[in-house]
């Protein structure tokens, strides 16, 4: 998830240096309300998509830390955890390219639910289920 992260912020950086200079807009005089609005959606689904990256990806970390500190990993969290991430590298390929909504929506929805999955399943291990 780390390594998608960066990897969207370069790509977004790519995308919008490149239309700031070809549009020939100042970067010192522009705001970023400014710039969103003026920005095709081939620079502002990048964008989008790492705002995306810091939402519901924030609960997976928070969720692995617990896992590896309380020591519940298991061949169950791993494969959910591979679901959503593959998921989000899916789902961010789509926004950032060709963003099909509603299939970028299905890949996110499934990813989720793997994600909400393991956040259900330690819920229940934590209070002795």
């Amino acid at each position: 998830m780390l390594l998608l992260t960066m990897v969207v912020w370069i790509y977004m950086y790519i995308r919008r240096i490149a239309f700031i200079q070809n549009s020939e807009l100042t970067p010192g005089t522009i705001t970023a309300a400014e710039l969103a609005r003026l920005s095709p959606p081939a620079v502002s689904n990048p964008s989008d998509n790492l705002k995306n990256l810091f939402e519901i990806p924030v609960l997976f970390y928070a969720l692995t830390i617990y896992l590896f500190v309380t020591g519940e990993v298991d061949s169950t969290y791993v494969a959910a955890s591979w679901v959503f991430v593959g998921g989000r590298c899916l789902h961010s390929a789509i926004h950032c390219t060709l963003n099909v909504v509603m299939v970028r929506f299905s890949i996110y929805a499934l990813s989720t639910l793997a994600l909400w999955f393991m956040c259900l399943r330690a819920a229940i291990h934590h209070v002795g289920f």
